[in-house]
């Protein structure tokens, strides 16, 4: 019983902290009105798409909502207020069990400090309600800069930033530099991360700052010859490509030079940077399972090896969930938060190298 006391006062505890702060009024932004980073197609219907699935065609059912997910999506502004709020409008939203409902539903908050984004708040949103959901209060009133990241995997029809009534609000001009494009699986949305700023691709972007538009569509990054339709519209600098972890073997040998060829038909002279898969935990006592992953990743490491003396401005990176991947993994095959960082940092420094080549520091 004891347990059960301490249990429910902590729940009322965490439920108090996103309640509104008595005797606030909030005056409402919508988040689009500022300044939305990380679209990788800037004209969608909806800005919190991230693909117009209405001019792009053949994805699958699964496809087109991923596609329609904010994950990756940012917003930059800069308030005097001292408490931080958000009201949302779902469409489609997920419960996947293995990633935390921050991640999926939810928003985290960076501000600047000492000219570092640091950790302020995450919040998972309801989204059966429409309710003003607190972020964050009890700031001082000094202007701060922000970045509030959207829900990996649902559907925004609206997101609302509220601030103290009488407060300033208005667009961040973006400090992240160039755009790069980043094509994956499930390890690019995001799966299994706390919330939604520490996939690799945002963790690398806060550290390197580089700006990643991303297209993490989970299981179904297989260089589908419509997901290249859209990459050959694509306005980068830059394209990496986490597209050896979803296809099988088969799927690897037959698609490749093709995608390769469409894109750089689309793209010539940018860099396409791709990334081997990594190592599931799931295999080390499946037979089966350790046959299939390694026969891929040794068709991507062939292929690949070929391919970068076939193509110019081709390149192969090895990523790694560092030193203790094996205690790190969430459910066999997604990495838990450190294991991203590591994974954004193993393909810093080459990638960073590649980039420096083509004048994108």
């Amino acid at each position: 019983m004891k347990k059960i006391l301490i249990l429910a006062a902590l729940l009322l505890g965490l439920t108090a902290m996103a309640q509104t702060p008595k005797n606030i009024e909030y005056k409402f932004t919508e988040a689009s009105d500022l300044n939305l980073i990380g679209k990788i197609l800037p004209d969608t219907p909806n800005p919190y798409h991230r693909v117009d699935t209405c001019k792009y065609k053949g994805f699958t059912h699964g496809e087109n909502i991923q596609v329609r997910c904010s994950a990756g999506l940012a917003v930059l502004f800069k308030t005097n207020s001292s408490t931080i709020s958000v009201k949302s409008k779902f469409g489609f939203y997920s419960t996947a069990p293995n990633t935390m409902g921050i991640a999926l539903r939810g928003y985290d908050l960076y501000i600047k400090k000492d000219g570092v984004w640091t950790y302020a708040a995450s919040q998972t949103a309801d989204p059966k309600s429409d309710k003003n959901m607190v972020m964050i209060k009890d700031m001082n009133h000094e202007e701060k800069e922000c970045m509030l990241y959207l829900p990996i995997y649902s559907e925004m029809y609206s997101v609302q930033i509220g601030v103290e009534k009488g407060a300033d609000i208005s667009s961040l001009e973006s400090p992240f530099r160039h755009r790069i494009a980043i094509f994956g699986s499930s390890y690019t949305q995001g799966i299994s991360i706390s919330r939604p700023g520490m996939s690799y691709p945002m963790q690398f972007m806060r550290h390197t700052g580089l700006q990643l538009l991303s297209l993490g569509c989970s299981g179904n990054c297989k260089m589908q010859t419509y997901f290249a339709d859209v990459l050959a519209d694509v306005d980068a600098d830059a394209f990496i490509f986490d597209a050896f972890s979803n296809p099988n073997a088969a799927m690897i040998e037959e698609r490749l030079f093709p995608f390769i060829e469409r894109l750089q038909a689309a793209h010539p002279g940018k860099p396409l940077i791709f990334m081997q898969t990594i190592y599931r935990e799931s295999r080390n006592f499946s037979i089966v399972n350790d046959r299939n992953e390694q026969a891929k990743m040794d068709m991507a490491e062939k292929l690949m090896t070929e391919a970068v003396k076939k193509y110019k401005d081709v390149y192969f990176v090895t990523p790694n969930t560092g030193k203790d991947a094996r205690e790190s993994s969430v459910d066999g095959t997604h990495p838990s938060d450190m294991g991203y960082m590591a994974w954004a940092r193993s393909i810093e420094k080459p990638i960073l190298k590649i980039l420096k080549k083509y004048g994108i520091r």
